[in-house]
Formats: structure tokens, C-alpha cells, sequence
């Protein structure tokens, strides 16, 4: 089948319609006549806007006329491609005589336009230290603190906060090598659950994405990224007034993301090379404060370590809110799970990247902590909002700049990764049916999820204007433990439902049924120890997520003639089409 995209217009769309009708009725398509014409095996697909304005076609009824009547070789996204090579006919003479042309210039798009494999061992490793040395060791080692309420119970939290993070990535690793999917929790929850009832199976996974894509995320790359602004314009901002230097890190935040979503949009090698530079700048930032730690304890300042378990806290909420405080620092250890579509040899890349980066980043944070408290005390380190700006200028001196310099990188390196990975569960999700379908649809050139990542920075946009970092910690905390939580349980329904498909890797049953355990703790004690309206709203965004669920996917009543509208304006904006979606 030869295929073009012939452009026409006005007078010339009127004199021609009849003949193309014709033609189109005696190769017996009957559905979107109008816009069909067919000469031996080439066929002309016709787009006619209004004004000689060049565009996609959309349209699912011409869609699926050529799908259906035609071939089953190609899919409609390969009509959006002859537009991209620039064929644009002033006759339909002149269209068919190019036709060959057009076909040999965009044959290949149905196979190559889709998320590639680009990731190795050492990205892959790096992607885990991107999203996991961020913003929380860097401002919750004081809620950490404060919650645990003395300097041993804090580093115990830290070790225990590590060690509870590590055999939750173990897991999801068994998850992501077996089904070999990205998505992360949305695509275990969609096979392990999915098939269980027509209404109640595909919930769960909706439910995720809906969080995730909408909420949690976008919330979380916007504490990130006003964390990097807070950091990046305090040596400008001093002077100023409360409500101006407020103003100016929203600013300062939005103009952050702006970049970061120019770089996830552009390439995933842009980002994989920008990424290799953050990651040894951040853990060049963790060994600058590790070794002020050791210097000072060379010096003999171990007042504040001696006081151990001074002012322990014994409440069981008190406790799990200080686990949030140190889990949160060290969540992003599912991130590589979430682009396994995009890693080289995950069966073998994803346990191993997982098994070297976890324990590497526990070990920077408890010696870093260590460092803190050598430095500062406790009511140092609960009442200033910046720990390690505090901890640099007390030790660096001069050379109190570098913490700044290295928190900055470091948070912006780590928003740019959590994007990275939020915009695949939001393509992988539409993918699913579960979101928009232009979501999943990919740039022809740059093959990245050009429009999910535009939605994600738009979302986070706006939790930059109005978000609390602080409550959003907590708030965003809840949900991850929630769906971590019923990860573990999608895993061992997996391992009954598909326990004869090969799993690369496996991890004893005790580690997703501790894993699981932890998540209810830390899911429930908090609600009970502190009932705020933050986890009612929680909860309220879940019956929203259910709603709409109910409404939109279910029963698919959807706005089809807005929704083509949209589609069609994201397409020409992003240069998008829908993604082949076969795994290497």
C-alpha cells in the first residue's frame, strides 16, 4: 500500500469531490468517502483545512475506514507522518507522481517512532541517585529530627528509613523484570488486578495514575524545584522582605522548570548527559558536608552526638511521622522500575542498578546526618529551613558558597529525573486508556512523550503557586506509602496468577510482606496520631479519581468532538503521533 498526503483547499477541493467519491465508492469505502481516493495500490489521504492551514488528521471515523477497509499494517499515526516529510501537492496529479517518494521517506515511521532503550547499568544507577538526592536531605533531616526527638533515634530512622527503601526496591525490581513494563506501580496494579472484575480490576491502576500523574508528582518535582530556588537565590535575597523573597522563589522555580521540561522534551540523551553532570555534582555536595562532619570530629566537637537517646519520642505516631520525614529523602527507589521500557537488558540492569545505588545513597545519608548533628544542635537544626545552608557557613567559611552551589544542582537534577519518570507513567497510562490518548503520543523526531511532560510541567506550575512545602511533604508522603503498599500485594497476586512466567529476578516472600507492613504503618498510625484535614483531602482526591473513573473510562462518555479538537492542536504543537507499541 503507497501512501500520501495531498493538501488542497477551496476550488479545487470543490471540483474534485465528486471523482473522489466516485473512486472511493468503487473501492468499496463507504466510511469517510469524502476524504479518500485510491489509484492501483496508492492511496491519497486528503486533509482539508480552511485557508490552506496545514495539519493532522485526527479524524477516528477516517481512521478507522483505513484501518478496517485498507490494511491492518499500518495504524493512522503513519497518515499524521506523510505531513512531517513535507508532502504538499498542488494537484492530485502531481500527488501521485511523488507517491512513491512519500512512502520510502515514511515507511519506517510505524516501527521507529516509540520510546527507545537508551538506558545502561551506569544510567540507570545514575537515574536512582537523580531522583533520590534531592531536596529531603537536605531540609527534612530537621523534621526527621524533630519527630524522633533525640540524635540516635534520628540516625536509627535514617538506617532503618534506608534499609526499608532498599527491600521495597528489590521488590519492585522483581515486578519490573517480570512483566518488563514501564509504569511502575500503575502497570503492576493494571496485570495483577485488571482482569479480576470489568469495573473493579482496571480501577486501582487508574486510581494510581490518577495520583500520581495529577497530584502526587507534579506536587513533588514543585518541592523540589522551590527547594532549588530557595537555595539557588539565597546569597541575592537576603535583604529582603518576606512576602518579595516568597514571590521571588516562585519565580525563580518556574523559570527551573521552564528548563527542565525544554531538556525532557528535547532528547532522552540531552537528559541522560545532563543528568551523568548532576549526579556527580550532588555527590561531590554530599562529600563536601561529610567531610566537614569528620573534620569537626577530628577536632573533638562531639557534644551533640554524646547526647544519644536524650528526648527519645515513644509514640508510634510520632515515630512513623519521622520515618515520612526520612522515606521522603529517600524516595525515587522505584524510579528505574518506572522507564523499564527504556533500560537496556532490564532483567539483569534493573535488580543490579537498584543494588548498588540504594545502599550507596544509605550510607551518604547517614554520614551526613552524622554530620549535621556534630555541627549544629537540636534546636539549630529544628528551627532554621535550610539545614546545610546553616551547616556550610558554620564550617565552610568562605567557601560556604559551595553548599548552596551543590544543593541547587543537586534538587534541580533530581526535579528533572522525577519529571522524567512521572511524564512515562502519565504515557504509559494513556497508553492504558486511562488518560488522554495524546498523552502517549510521541514527537517524530525527538521520540520523548513531548506532550505528557508539557502537561506535567503545567501541573507543576501550579502547585509552585500554591503549594506548602512543608504540608505537601506529608501530604504527597501518603499517597506513596499507599500505593507501595499495594504494590507488595500486586506482586505476590502475580506470583500466583503467573507463577510459570520467567522471572529474571525474585526476592524471598518475607521482603514485599515486611514491606507491606511498613506500608500500612506508615499509612494508618499517622491519621490516627494527627486526624488533619490534609488526609481527608487525600482520601477526597481518591473518590474524585473514582468518579471519574466511573464516568469517563468505564463508561466512556467522553466530549469526542472537544477531545479531537484538542488532540489535533497538541499534535501540530508537539509534532506527536501515536507510538508503535511493540517491545524490543
Amino acid at each position: 500500500m503507497r501512501l500520501v498526503l495531498w493538501h488542497t483547499a477551496g476550488k479545487m477541493w470543490e471540483d474534485t469531490t465528486v471523482q473522489l467519491r466516485k473512486q472511493a465508492l468503487l473501492e468499496g469505502l463507504s466510511m469517510g468517502a469524502k476524504n479518500l481516493t485510491s489509484k492501483g495500490n496508492r492511496l491519497i489521504i486528503l486533509h482539508i483545512r480552511v485557508g490552506g492551514v496545514k495539519g493532522f488528521v485526527p479524524e477516528s471515523e477516517l481512521c478507522q475506514c483505513y484501518i478496517q477497509k485498507l490494511t491492518e499494517k499500518f495504524s493512522y499515526h503513519l497518515i499524521t507522518g506523510f505531513y512531517k516529510v513535507g508532502v504538499k501537492m498542488a494537484s492530485k496529479e502531481a500527488a501521485l507522481d511523488k507517491c512513491d517518494v512519500a512512502n520510502e521517506n515514511t515507511s519506517n515511521y510505524g516501527s521507529s517512532v516509540k520510546l527507545r532503550r537508551e538506558l545502561g547499568l551506569f544510567s540507570a544507577v545514575n537515574l536512582i541517585l537523580g531522583v533520590m538526592i534531592g531536596s529531603g536531605i537536605f531540609v527534612s533531616p530537621a523534621s526527621a529530627l524533630e519527630h524522633s526527638g533525640s540524635v540516635a533515634l534520628c540516625l536509627i530512622i535514617w538506617t532503618v528509613s534506608g534499609m526499608i527503601s532498599l527491600l521495597g526496591a528489590l521488590s519492585f525490581a522483581e515486578l519490573g523484570t517480570v512483566l518488563g513494563k514501564s509504569g511502575a506501580e500503575y502497570s503492576y496494579f493494571q496485570e495483577a488486578f485488571g482482569n479480576i472484575h470489568k469495573y473493579w480490576g482496571p480501577l486501582p491502576s487508574f486510581i494510581c495514575a490518577w495520583i500520581y500523574v495529577v497530584i502526587l508528582r507534579p506536587a513533588e518535582v514543585a518541592i523540589i524545584v522551590m527547594t532549588f530556588a530557595e537555595y539557588a537565590i539565597q546569597p541575592f535575597t537576603t535583604d529582603l522582605e518576606a512576602g518579595y523573597k516568597d514571590t521571588a522563589i516562585k519565580l525563580a522555580s518556574l523559570a527551573a522548570l521552564f528548563i527542565m521540561t525544554y531538556i525532557n522534551i528535547t532528547s532522552v540523551k540531552l537528559f541522560v548527559k545532563v543528568q551523568n553532570i548532576f549526579g556527580i555534582c550532588k555527590v561531590f555536595a554530599c562529600l563536601i558536608v561529610i567531610g566537614g562532619g569528620i573534620y569537626e570530629i577530628a577536632r573533638g566537637n562531639t557534644a551533640n552526638l554524646n547526647k544519644g537517646f536524650e528526648g527519645s519520642t515513644t509514640s508510634a505516631g510520632g515515630i512513623a511521622l519521622a520515618l515520612y520525614s526520612g522515606l521522603w529523602a529517600y524516595d525515587g527507589w522505584n524510579s528505574v522500575t518506572v522507564v523499564t521500557e527504556e533500560i537496556i537488558n532490564p532483567g539483569v540492569n534493573v535488580p543490579l542498578s537498584i543494588s548498588i545505588a540504594v545502599p550507596l545513597i544509605t550510607g551518604l545519608y547517614v554520614f551526613m546526618n552524622v554530620a549535621y548533628m556534630t555541627v549544629l544542635s537540636y534546636a539549630e537544626m529544628t528551627s532554621v529551613p535550610a539545614v546545610a545552608i546553616a551547616f556550610g557557613a558554620r564550617v565552610l567559611g568562605p567557601a560556604s558558597f559551595l553548599i548552596p552551589l551543590g544543593v541547587a544542582i543537586a534538587t534541580f537534577g533530581c526535579a528533572m529525573s522525577v519529571q522524567f519518570g512521572v511524564t512515562r507513567v502519565c504515557y504509559t497510562a494513556a497508553r492504558g486508556g486511562h488518560m488522554l490518548e495524546v498523552f502517549s503520543y510521541v514527537n517524530l523526531k525527538r521520540l520523548t512523550p513531548a506532550p505528557a511532560v508539557a502537561f506535567q510541567a503545567i501541573l507543576t506550575s501550579v502547585f509552585i503557586i500554591v503549594g506548602n512545602i512543608k504540608t505537601l511533604i506529608e501530604f504527597a508522603s501518603w499517597f506513596l506509602w499507599f500505593f507501595y503498599g499495594l504494590a507488595m500485594v500486586a506482586l505476590l497476586v502475580l506470583r500466583k496468577t503467573q507463577a510459570d512466567k520467567p522471572r529474571p529476578y525474585r526476592v524471598p516472600t518475607i521482603v514485599p510482606c515486611f514491606v507491606l507492613v511498613v506500608a500500612i504503618f506508615l499509612s494508618v498510625l499517622p491519621i490516627v496520631h494527627d486526624p488533619s484535614i490534609k488526609y481527608l483531602m487525600a482520601v477526597g482526591f481518591i473518590v474524585l479519581g473514582v468518579g471519574i473513573y466511573t464516568v469517563f473510562v468505564y463508561y466512556k462518555k467522553t466530549p469526542t468532538a472537544i477531545l479531537r479538537k484538542l488532540t489535533f492542536l497538541i499534535q501540530v504543537l508537539f509534532e506527536s503521533v501515536p507510538p508503535n507499541d511493540r517491545q524490543d
